[in-house]
């Protein structure tokens, strides 16, 4: 079962207030499920930690970054393939999912978020009598 959708990134539910409407750069992402939970993993390179946005509010996971590419004094680009300065995307939890206990971490330009399935979703093994 799917643990979660995605949601689309110009949605003015998710994006914030003084980025609402802004065009944005949509990160791939490649997401795990596993027994426990799952596991998303976003490419954001160019983002620093302090201009990452991570949040859940509702049902709804959200990560919004803006991206932070240094240029030497005096020098501009003479060639940009990447036009636009955000990231964001949204994507709707399931009621399986505990958003309560989401834990993330930023390396190397990859996001990695671990959401663990709720209690009452996770396997558990049935102990049977013999009568």
């Amino acid at each position: 079962m799917n643990a979660f959708a995605t949601t689309p990134a110009s949605s003015s539910a998710t994006a914030s207030p003084s980025h609402r409407g802004e065009p944005a750069l949509l990160p791939p992402v490649d997401v795990i499920e596993d027994p426990q939970g799952i596991t998303l993993f976003a490419d954001i390179p160019g983002v620093p930690r302090d201009r990452l946005d991570l949040r859940v509010e509702g049902d709804t996971l959200s990560i919004e970054a803006d991206l932070a590419v240094p240029l030497p004094q005096g020098m501009t680009p003479s060639h940009a393939e990447v036009q636009l300065a955000r990231y964001r995307r949204a994507f709707t939890l399931s009621k399986e999912l505990d958003a309560s206990k989401v834990s993330a971490e930023l390396s190397h330009g990859v996001l990695r978020v671990r959401i663990p399935k709720a209690e009452h979703a996770q396997p558990r093994r049935i102990s049977v009598q013999v009568a």
